[in-house]
């Protein structure tokens, strides 16, 4: 299906945002660390598909969208943005589906602004002590050494983009190739592509989250959680589920953090199941 290209103003920059269909619930797709909207491209249709509406976004600084030298990338600011680009698309309420950080951005904007969000699906969402997850955390680290190491050439961003992908997925071989990563890298190409890249790094901490009560989110939430997780641990999936008040959690053996890319057949069976089910009661 075709989609509708929007750029939608947002304070700092315009976000890029891809929408499938019309009408009915209006489901909010919100891509992590190191991807974009390109990650929802077999997950978008299905919702179009049950009749529903999705809008899949690049997050401010990433993808397509705007990436203003002085902006903010960090989650508390990107939940701004994210609130800013519903008025824009008159979405008053909706379904919010995060991958990653995006996770974390969906459970601040339900914190702030809970008239915002009818339901919540979070998949492999850093929290807690694993926030930010181990990829944030070693660029965090080694921001020198990888900017020395890798910005000469418009690859340079390569092996950074490569090391987080593999490590999003149980199986790189199959769901992560070289084609793949090349569409996921485009954003990141070059002379700049390392430095910014490592900004949206340095830009996520735990401070965003620190203000934020988990237990006062008593929307219906799916915990979607792919055991094969390289960059956070799993038993932040438990600790979910204790604290926040409407939550239900499903495991996904052998798959990694990007569910959309490895299985995306049964993320669409178990979202357009939740949505159901949670509508009838």
């Amino acid at each position: 299906m075709q989609a509708d290209i929007l750029r939608v103003p947002v304070g700092p920059g315009a976000m890029h945002v891809e929408r499938f269909g019309h009408g009915g619930t209006a489901v909010i797709l919100i891509h992590g660390f190191a991807t974009s909207s390109f990650l929802w491209r077999h997950v978008a249709p299905a919702i179009t598909g049950a009749g529903h509406t999705a809008y899949a976004l690049d997050l401010l600084g990433h993808g397509e969208s705007d990436r203003p030298a002085d902006a903010d990338f960090g989650i508390a600011a990107q939940a701004e943005y994210l609130d800013a680009a519903m008025t824009v698309l008159r979405v008053a309420r909706g379904i919010i589906v995060g991958v990653d950080i995006g996770g974390d951005i969906a459970l601040r904007l339900a914190a702030k602004r809970p008239e915002r969000v009818e339901k919540l699906v979070l998949i492999n969402t850093p929290a807690f002590e694993e926030l930010p997850a181990k990829d944030i955390t070693q660029m965090q680290r080694s921001t020198a050494k990888f900017a020395f190491r890798t910005t000469r050439g418009i690859l340079g961003a390569a092996p950074l983009v490569e090391q987080v992908l593999k490590g999003s997925v149980a199986d790189p071989d199959s769901h992560m190739p070289v084609k793949l990563i090349a569409q996921y890298l485009a954003p990141f190409v070059g002379r700049d592509g390392v430095s910014h890249l490592l900004t949206l790094a340095s830009s996520i901490t735990a401070d965003d989250m620190e203000d934020v009560d988990l237990s006062s989110i008593h929307v219906p939430t799916l915990v979607l959680w792919g055991e094969q997780d390289g960059w956070v641990d799993q038993k932040v999936a438990d600790k979910l589920i204790n604290v926040l008040p409407d939550g239900r959690l499903v495991r996904m053996p052998g798959v990694g953090r990007l569910l959309p890319e490895e299985n995306p057949d049964q993320l669409n069976q178990l979202l357009l199941e939740f949505m159901r089910r949670r509508a009838a009661a």
